[in-house]
């Protein structure tokens, strides 16, 4: 939602990638059409800059999956001048802490770098014992061992469905270098968020 509001409705960006997957979890079909509400990675490349690409993961990627993933995506990409940035999410349970999680402010951002990531980051630093899961791991263990300069961007959250305060959590990160460039009005942006979480609504009826 964050990609979508801020960073993809902000400027020009056309799909020029896809992987379909099929696990226990994640099961998609065999259509032609690929739309970003289906089970799919999607990639996008900014069409002023192409050497600006954008992965937009709404499936769950197996652990016996995860390599090939990692061997696919970066074998397509010179790793030389390659710089990475991982967003992701997690609930706040997850999070470990000497005072109670119920004192803190949730949602709130962690972050996790390379040792070849030079740049501030936008947040404090995950402390030990803390650990990062699935997809978002092994991505950042992947650019540790080829040397690429990556950050991982974590939000710690206490809700299940989607809100507005999760997703402006990742705002901080529209102040560094790699996603300033890429949005040009924020305001407008949430006022988008607004409108997609609105439309995505459900309403139960107890009886």
């Amino acid at each position: 939602a964050f990609l979508s509001c801020f960073i993809l409705d902000s400027v020009c960006w056309e799909v020029v990638g896809v992987v379909k997957l099929w696990n226990e979890w994640c099961r998609t079909t065999n259509a032609t059409n690929v739309l970003p509400t289906d089970s799919f990675c999607l990639f996008y490349q900014l069409i002023s800059d192409p050497t600006v690409l954008l992965c937009q993961c709404s499936c769950y990627v197996a652990e016996d999956q995860q390599f090939q993933w990692l061997e696919k995506v970066f074998g397509c990409m010179r790793k030389e001048g390659l710089q990475v940035t991982i967003l992701s999410t997690c609930p706040v349970a997850d999070y470990k802490t000497q005072e109670s999680t119920l004192t803190l402010p949730s949602p709130f951002l962690k972050a996790l770098k390379t040792k070849e990531f030079k740049e501030p980051v936008c947040c404090p630093l995950l402390e030990q014992p803390n650990i990062v899961r699935d997809l978002p791991a092994a991505v950042l263990s992947y650019c540790q061992v080829w040397q690429i300069p990556a950050v991982l961007y974590q939000c710690y959250t206490d809700v299940i469905k989607l809100d507005t305060i999760t997703v402006e959590a990742f705002k901080p990160l529209l102040s560094s270098r790699v996603l300033k460039s890429l949005v040009k009005d924020v305001s407008e942006s949430t006022k988008n968020l607004k409108k997609l979480l609105t439309t995505n609504e459900t309403h139960n009826i107890y009886i």
